[in-house]
């Protein structure tokens, strides 16, 4: 089906995203720049006879003195359109690479601060696909890095992340609505304008004079971003063109992705302390791309990473686990027994997430500990000083490799629980991760 307009392809693509029964509220991602403008514009018109609350956001990453003033005009569109509006001010360390590091933090915050908004939109186009699979190229990636963007993706909380709120100065004139008991983690990332130019978008703006600004950094060749974007210019490429090959190459990663789901229900098998198995034997007959998603799925799911490892380092683990080796990549750790490839919790991961004990704790974004009392005490992994606290024998406790890496409470150095060694009364710990959600890392994008 064709739609004349901009206005009516966005309301078609919202139905498609988020339709039948649209949510009561969403969150939409805004930066201040052209696209995100023109989402807002768009969804204003859109929200109003669909009966749904619009709520929206700014990460103001403070790298630019102009950031600020942005974050404000945003904040006075919003007032004038009659949306609540936050800002998220976060403040780099130095440390890493800058844009990763933002991108990563701009998806923690906006998790912390949403409640119970389940669905955040973003303005990324066909260009972003385009400029995303020449990035990718250069750093040889196969089907999966060169595959679109999804229109709808689940990102969930990463324990691993730094940013939280407390790392932010949070400017709202309203709060979300708060999160509904046992409501599931993480939210769903929506991109209504994947199949929109960015040109199209621009003479939108402007045609309404909506306002917005220009980011310098979009131009700056320091960014890959940049760089790629240059590049489509000077060749000139039809960003048209790369997105719809970046689209046939997602529907043939879809296919390989179900084929490695299928043979996950026949080769995978996870247990209660989030250790996952392969049979060997059924893992080494299967084709080699099925046997890269396979452990790429595996260690993330094991480490709660939100993005599968590189290419290189992933095929240089697999060709050690298939030798009956193993090693550590992405939080994780794989070993090999005569019977299984197993994949378990990296400790060199763990090494200094220690949480204050409460009653109910997240550590490591991958478990609950529940228990009366916990106030004053600490939440980190058994380790080796734990371990030797451990009665001997330990016919409860997994392997010692497994063991150091499971969630343990002390009172300064000494072991007070650990519920996977079978010590300790009245603490409990409930794995947030089930099989279930490795499955679906196989399709997810």
């Amino acid at each position: 089906m064709t739609h004349d307009t901009l206005t009516d392809r966005f309301a078609a693509r919202m139905g498609a995203l988020l339709g039948p029964d649209f949510p009561k509220d969403i969150a939409l991602a805004v930066s201040g720049g052209g696209d995100s403008m023109v989402m807002l514009a768009l969804s204003h018109e859109w929200a109003r006879p669909m009966g749904v609350g619009l709520w929206v956001v700014t990460v103001d990453h403070g790298i630019r003195p102009e950031s600020a003033d942005e974050a404000a005009m945003v904040a006075a569109e919003c007032a004038a359109l009659g949306h609540p509006h936050a800002t998220l001010r976060w403040h780099w360390d130095g440390q890493g690479n800058l844009q990763d590091a933002a991108r990563r933090a701009r998806l923690a915050l906006i998790d912390r601060w949403r409640g119970g908004l389940a669905h955040v939109l973003f303005a990324h186009t066909q260009d972003d696909v385009a400029e995303t699979f020449l990035m990718r190229l250069a750093r040889g990636s196969g089907v999966e890095g060169l595959s679109a963007m999804a229109e709808r993706r689940l990102v969930r909380a990463q324990g691993g992340d730094v940013a939280t709120l407390s790392d932010a100065e949070v400017t709202q004139t309203a709060p979300p609505p708060p999160a509904p008991q046992g409501a599931a983690p993480g939210f769903q990332v929506i991109r209504p304008l994947l199949g929109e130019g960015r040109a199209g978008l621009r003479h939108f703006a402007q045609t309404l004079n909506l306002p917005f600004v220009d980011d310098p950094s979009n131009a700056d060749p320091r960014f890959d971003r940049a760089r790629a974007r240059a590049a489509l210019a000077q060749l000139g490429i039809d960003a048209a063109d790369i997105a719809a090959t970046a689209r046939r190459l997602a529907r043939a990663r879809d296919a390989l992705a179900a084929r490695a789901r299928s043979v996950a229900e026949e080769v995978a098998r996870a247990d209660d302390l989030g250790v996952l198995r392969f049979d060997r034997d059924g893992f080494a007959d299967v084709e080699r791309d099925t046997q890269l998603r396979l452990l790429a799925a595996g260690l993330q799911w094991v480490a709660g990473a939100e993005y599968r490892p590189r290419a290189a380092p992933l095929e240089a683990l697999l060709d050690r686990a298939l030798a009956g080796g193993g090693g550590t990549l992405h939080g994780a750790q794989v070993e090999v027994t005569r019977a299984h490839i197993e994949i378990f919790r990296e400790y060199a991961a763990l090494a200094g997430l220690d949480v204050p004990g409460g009653i109910a704790t997240l550590w490591d974004g991958r478990w609950r500990i529940h228990g009366a009392g916990l106030a004053g005490m600490r939440v980190r992994a058994l380790g080796d000083a734990g371990w030797a606290q451990l009665p001997v024998p330990r016919p409860e406790a997994p392997r010692h490799a497994i063991a150091r890496t499971m969630p343990a409470v002390f009172v300064g150095e000494r072991l007070v629980a650990c519920p996977a060694a079978g010590f300790g009364s009245g603490v409990t710990a409930e794995l947030c991760t089930p099989r279930g959600h490795f499955l679906a890392g196989l399709n997810a994008h």
